[in-house]
């Protein structure tokens, strides 16, 4: 079961939809509380009323109370209801001709592909770095899934041809996600000497039979990189400069 806080990260049109949702249960309970409060009324009848406004003048025919009060409350539970339903339409609208839709598809079905690997590489950051890595692995013939927090950058990765989880490596719900068990090596490909690290920490913790790439901005982060479980470590600027020097 996927806990709800990462099942909502995860899931973008699920995250647009929650706040004028619950924007309208919102009205929806107020309503009835109103409703109970002003007409002296149960809550079964209270909700009724929020259904069948009409109700509410039927009811002071036979019982006093401030029936002018709660008509006017009523227009308000009105206007509410119809302002948030339509905020959950044009929500949900907006999504499916922005290709949100589609990407929530997508997400679901790189869900069930990822349960069925094993020895793959989950490359954490779609960056130049990640992209780079991922493109080649990919083309040797390796299954990649792409960890990426940022939603244009995972939507590239998508249309790249690779299995994509959205969040962030760093927690481990999200690499079991990858499916870092089954995994045979993460690449650590972030900009961040720091995070990377984090996510060799994570890794290790989860997979203690996984090989840990670990890119790192300067040779000071090195030793920290290899304590934190990293099996190899990558100074792209050192790697580059090297290359260079050999072309010539």
């Amino acid at each position: 079961m996927i806990p709800f806080d990462r099942s909502v990260a995860a899931r973008p049109l699920l995250r647009r939809v929650l706040r004028p949702v619950g924007t309208f249960l919102a009205v929806v309970l107020t309503a009835i509380a109103g409703y109970a409060a002003l007409g002296d009324v149960g809550v079964v009848e209270a909700a009724f009323w929020v259904v069948d406004p009409t109700s509410v003048d039927l009811h002071f025919r036979d019982h006093a109370g401030p029936e002018q009060a709660t008509k006017g409350f009523a227009v308000l539970v009105t206007v509410g209801l119809v302002l948030s339903g339509v905020w959950i339409g044009e929500t949900v609208l907006t999504t499916a001709f922005g290709g949100r839709i589609r990407d929530e598809v997508k997400r679901m079905q790189d869900r069930k592909t990822i349960e069925t690997l094993e020895g793959h590489v989950v490359v954490c950051g779609y960056g130049m770095f990640g992209r780079t890595i991922a493109a080649q692995l990919s083309n040797n013939g390796h299954d990649v899934v792409v960890i990426e927090t940022d939603e244009t950058q995972a939507n590239r990765a998508d249309d790249d041809g690779h299995l994509v989880v959205l969040g962030d490596a760093r927690h481990e719900g999200v690499l079991a996600d990858a499916g870092i068990g089954r995994a045979a090596t993460v690449v650590a490909a972030i900009d961040d000497s720091n995070a990377n690290i984090q996510i060799a920490i994570v890794a290790e913790e989860l997979s203690e039979a996984l090989n840990i790439v670990v890119r790192v901005g300067d040779e000071m982060y090195e030793s920290l990189a290899r304590r934190a479980g990293a099996d190899t470590v990558v100074i792209p600027e050192i790697t580059s400069g090297q290359n260079v020097a050999n072309f010539i």
